[in-house]
């Protein structure tokens, strides 16, 4: 009587035979017709009364309005007794000929103050700009991109004066402040 030969792999396989079906089986047990649950759910959702949806409301139709100038003031002049806007002969003007310094090329409110310090007798408010460098200014500089110039430097804020035009071709002093960043 010849013996069969047994390789490595063929008691693996079987005992992974067994092993295979008994899983199969306890997966397929899983599937049974238990959906009473979700009868009773459908049946109570088909046996809710149906509601009636309200019209969609009637649109009045557009009037328009014609302005007629009767009796009225003129929309496009100034009011009678109000101040005269500044006129663009106004003597103040930014300073467009002195050279523009590294944070005029920055809007404002993208400047943070991150700190103060004092040397030599003048005190400097350190500036981080959006690109991550820290600038230092001083009473005098300017900084943003109106035109804005320190007038006075705080621990926790620096007050500056920016000039704007005024929408009538002049130009107009505008207080602005850079707080301490927390």
């Amino acid at each position: 009587m010849r013996r069969a030969r047994w390789w490595p792999g063929c008691a693996a396989a079987l005992c992974r035979g067994p092993l295979a079906l008994a899983m199969t089986l306890l997966l397929l047990s899983g599937c049974g017709d238990n959906m009473g649950d979700l009868k009773r759910y459908v049946a109570q959702v088909k046996a809710h009364k149906v509601t009636q949806i309200p019209p969609v409301p009637q649109i009045t139709p557009y009037q328009p309005f014609t302005y007629t100038a009767e009796g009225r003031r003129d929309p496009f002049q100034p009011q009678a007794g109000a101040p005269p806007p500044s006129s663009s002969s106004s003597k103040l003007r930014p300073d467009i000929n002195r050279p523009r310094e590294p944070l005029e090329e920055f809007p404002l409110d993208s400047l943070s103050m991150v700190g103060v310090i004092t040397f030599k007798g003048a005190t400097y408010a350190m500036i981080k700009a959006p690109d991550g460098v820290i600038h230092r200014v001083t009473i005098g500089d300017h900084m943003g991109q109106n035109y804005g110039k320190v007038i006075k430097i705080t621990d926790h804020e620096i007050d500056l004066v920016e000039v704007v035009p005024n929408g009538f071709g002049g130009w107009e002093e505008r207080p602005a402040t850079v707080s301490l960043a927390e």
